[in-house]
């Protein structure tokens, strides 16, 4: 593209953006046919809105009662109606036509170089490469003190994470996109694709991103009550850069997983359980729950001095790491790893005057799992 080009429409964006009255540009071809099309509609709909009402005001001014015209007495004209059900006919064929090839290269998802599967659930996002040993949740990152009112909101609020998705730039990135729980929406602007999240089917996206960048989005589906805190935030890196940074992530995962391996035959103080697993409460759980046990009354159970937190031990790790079917609480088999999913079971369990005295180890996690497979 060439510069000046790029220059009048960043300045035309930038505008756009300042305004917040139209759609604006995305980064991507089929982004900017959606805009384009967008814009062909809109200009449509004025010259139509412009011609009827020019012709009902000039009509009423022009054969206005005050002046001594006399109605007209004809029934009906065949000219006329063959003419407006003609008219709005190749209207509509005109408007059909690029927005039918739009539509079908949006859902062309052949081809792809690289696909992730898109998982929602409440509330946070898991990516997993399927052309790589990779895979992570991404949690939304931005500080409860800025919701709570307590810090001064930041530029990018509420559309934070703790690890966003890498795409490569050039490259054609399919999106399978599904829900473990209830329905989500994946939605990017600058991409044009907002794909729902149905539990049970996977629908498919795509994109092609030709520059580097950030690019935020979040949740479009009203899905539960912290539905504001599910963002998006995907960045496009060079192809190099990519590729260096899914081996780096290889390398992480294999390095976490032998790591795992390890910690199953070592047992964690109960000091370090309690410290970890508050960290961990604190980010996973404290949303739902609250910080200090209590819940929401009629909505999220409270923990302190009640419910599984004191009971039956199996019972706390069952729903932990399986979640609870028909309800809000989700499984963290898959997203937290057994070191951690051991600390915050063995937190809530003497945490807020509990004082069961349990001490959950990550070898219990493992055999509960091994044992339910």
């Amino acid at each position: 593209m060439l510069a000046l080009s790029a220059l009048s429409i960043s300045a035309t964006a930038n505008a756009e953006q300042s305004l917040q009255l139209n759609l604006t540009r995305g980064v991507t071809d089929i982004s900017n046919k959606v805009y384009d099309l967008h814009m062909l509609v809109f200009y449509i709909c004025l010259a139509i809105g412009v011609i009827v009402f020019g012709a009902m005001f000039w009509s009423i001014l022009r054969h206005r009662k005050s002046r001594g015209v006399k109605p007209a007495t004809f029934h009906d004209n065949v000219k006329v109606e063959i003419a407006w059900t003609i008219i709005p006919f190749l209207i509509l064929f005109a408007m059909a036509v690029p927005a039918t090839i739009t539509l079908i290269k949006m859902d062309d998802t052949s081809d792809s170089d690289v696909s992730v599967l898109v998982t929602g659930s409440q509330w946070r996002w898991h990516y997993s490469y399927l052309d790589y040993d990779v895979e992570f949740q991404s949690i939304m990152a931005t500080p409860r003190e800025q919701i709570y009112g307590r810090l001064p909101q930041t530029e990018n609020y509420l559309l934070e994470v703790d690890r966003p998705l890498v795409i490569p730039t050039g490259k054609k990135v399919r999106f399978l996109i599904t829900s473990d729980d209830v329905i989500h929406s994946w939605w990017v602007p600058a991409f044009a694709v907002k794909k729902d999240a149905n539990p049970g089917y996977i629908n498919e996206a795509w994109t092609r991103v030709d520059e580097p960048g950030i690019y935020r989005g979040q949740c479009a589906e009203l899905c539960g009550r912290d539905h504001a805190f599910m963002p998006v935030v995907v960045i496009a890196k060079e192809p190099a850069e990519f590729e260096a940074w899914i081996r780096g992530e290889e390398e992480r995962l294999r390095t976490a997983r032998e790591e795992e391996q390890r910690l199953l035959s070592m047992q964690m103080s109960m000091d370090e359980l309690m410290e970890l697993g508050q960290q961990v409460y604190m980010a996973q759980c404290a949303a739902c729950h609250q910080p200090n046990g209590q819940g929401i009354p009629g909505v999220f159970p409270g923990l302190a001095g009640v419910g599984v937190s004191v009971g039956d031990q199996q019972a706390h790790i069952d729903v932990v790491v399986n979640g609870a079917r028909g309800t809000a609480m989700q499984a963290y088999r898959n997203t937290l790893s057994m070191r951690e999913l051991a600390a915050v079971i063995t937190y809530e369990r003497n945490a807020w005057g509990n004082n069961t005295g349990d001490m959950v180890q990550a070898a219990d996690i493992h055999h509960f799992i091994q044992g339910n497979q």
